[in-house]
């Protein structure tokens, strides 16, 4: 394909912007990163050397004359997985930097990108001012919402776009293609893994996961906080009796009640437990911790006396008693602490043993407390049949692939298949190198790290391709550049477009 148009890679990562805009003619005029690793990675896989990296965008003054942006301004500050701060982090400072240089160097059109949670009603403020400043910069921009499943990869993976034009016309003509969810599904990256295709199960499937034409889903989950049909908790895999297994159940289903406390997970006491109306003691409760199943928290904490020589954070942290108590769950999670970095379990630790607070309440709650961490390094496995990934992160996730796929007819002998087929004989596996590539979108020959944790985090931060090259080629397509304006509104053009050799990737796997 003919050069078509110029652009500048900002926040460039391993080049997922890149490779999109290459593939529809477009020529890089420079790039700027500043992880060591992501910058080699780069270099290596576009044959750019490293001493021509623009460098950090907090120094750049300007950039080369380029008719397309693309930024993926990093996420962690708008991210849910995160502290959620917004712009009181400073690395939410940096889209000061990128609009800065949109306002300097003015190029036609740009494409944004970040995390959902910059769309989250918490940060609309904040979404409201970085729309609000591109304005004044004298462009017409939109924020999309999309999940790449939409647009080309097997996984779900939502983030916000945003996509802007310096002359409203193009901004006007611009029409992003019709959603086509399950064009790319999981089996398709998936190496040596065969299965049957089968109906989606559309009355109890969710957009997130899939469900198999019975209904169950496609993917076990391994976690105590949460129940469902084809969830595992710690009693289904560990040696307990039925009296243990009564006693966590009784702790899943009341642990969300207001009754209990004001969180969304609350443990609980001894006195609640007894509410089971079973003879329980705290020998019970005592056995499931020595198991590991349990934990035993100090929760409620009095206020003995307000030392002379305690911190700043420590007076800090005595401020938020209520009525002469600290409950250690709500103050773990005030707002004022997180934005100071202050770990607020730590510092109850030490006003007890200063003796500026006493514990008067322990309480017991489950010893896996996140989701995301599973049980014994699980989270999910997932049948070959799912039509869908999770989203990959950086830092990797506990989420499998089995090797064995299960056919039942009810719920039960679906449960019993899985742990005696699949789990028990530990007939399953993480995502390769190069599935992870695929399911992002990126064609096989991609140069990677060996090491796993380098490149699930180089992979796992960067942008989904298919679904960048989706919005450029909907940028392209009006002409902003000099070409023919298409009109996408037109039916026959509403077909999806993959990146080139990804398609021809799952054509063949087909």
């Amino acid at each position: 394909m003919n050069e078509t148009f110029t652009f500048v890679d900002l926040f460039a990562g391993i080049g997922g912007f890149r490779l999109a805009l290459e593939s529809l003619g477009g020529k890089c005029l420079g790039f700027s990163e500043i992880a060591k690793d992501a910058i080699t990675t780069y270099c290596e896989n576009f044959k750019e050397n490293e001493k021509d990296n623009l460098g950090d965008i907090t120094k750049l003054a300007d950039l080369p004359a380029h008719d397309f942006m693309t930024a993926g301004v990093p996420c962690q500050s708008w991210s849910i997985a995160g502290k959620n701060l917004g712009f009181d982090d400073d690395r939410g400072q940096l889209w000061n930097d990128t609009l800065f240089l949109l306002n300097k160097v003015r190029p036609k059109a740009f494409i944004f990108e970040n995390v959902k949670g910059l769309a989250d009603p918490r940060n609309q403020k904040a979404l409201d001012y970085i729309m609000h400043r591109i304005q004044e910069a004298g462009y017409h921009a939109k924020a999309c919402l999309i999940n790449a499943y939409d647009y080309g990869v097997p996984q779900t993976r939502v983030r916000i776009y945003i996509v802007g034009f310096r002359e409203e016309i193009y901004f006007k003509r611009f029409m992003l293609p019709k959603p086509n969810p399950g064009a790319v599904q999981l089996s398709d990256v998936l190496d040596d893994m065969k299965c049957e295709n089968h109906t989606l199960y559309k009355k109890s499937a969710q957009r997130s996961l899939s469900c198999n034409e019975h209904g169950f889903n496609d993917y076990f989950l391994f976690n105590d906080l949460r129940d469902g049909e084809t969830t595992i908790h710690s009693w289904n895999i560990k040696e307990t009796t039925e009296k243990e297994k009564k006693i966590c159940t009784f702790l899943l289903k009341n642990r969300r009640k207001s009754l209990y406390g004001p969180l969304d997970g609350n443990p609980l006491s001894f006195e609640h437990f007894k509410e089971m109306g079973c003879s329980i003691s705290e020998i019970d409760l005592d056995e499931l911790v020595k198991k590991e199943i349990l934990k035993k928290v100090p929760y409620l904490f009095t206020v003995e006396s307000t030392l002379p020589n305690l911190s700043e954070d420590e007076m800090l942290v005595m401020s938020f008693a209520k009525h002469g108590n600290l409950n250690r769950d709500i103050v773990k999670n005030e707002r004022e602490l997180k934005k100071r970095k202050i770990d607020a379990i730590e510092v109850l630790s030490v006003l007890e043993k200063k003796g500026a607070i006493k514990c008067t309440e322990w309480r017991y709650d489950f010893k896996n407390s996140k989701i995301s961490t599973g049980l014994d390094g699980i989270n999910r496995i997932f049948l070959p049949s799912s039509k869908i990934y999770p989203t990959l992160v950086a830092s990797d996730t506990n989420d499998f692939i089995s090797a064995v796929q299960i056919v039942a007819e009810n719920i039960a002998e679906f449960r019993e298949k899985f742990m005696s087929n699949v789990f028990l004989p530990k007939k399953f596996r993480k995502i390769t190198k190069t599935e992870s590539c695929r399911i992002q979108g990126f064609p096989d020959t991609f140069i990677l790290p060996d090491s796993r944790p380098r490149w699930m985090h180089l992979i796992g931060n960067s942008v989904a391709v298919p679904v960048v090259r989706t919005f450029a080629k909907a940028v392209v397509d009006t002409g902003v550049f000099g070409g023919e304006y298409i009109n996408t509104r037109n039916p026959k053009n509403e077909s999806l477009e993959l990146f080139p050799e990804y398609e021809n990737f799952v054509k063949i796997r087909a």
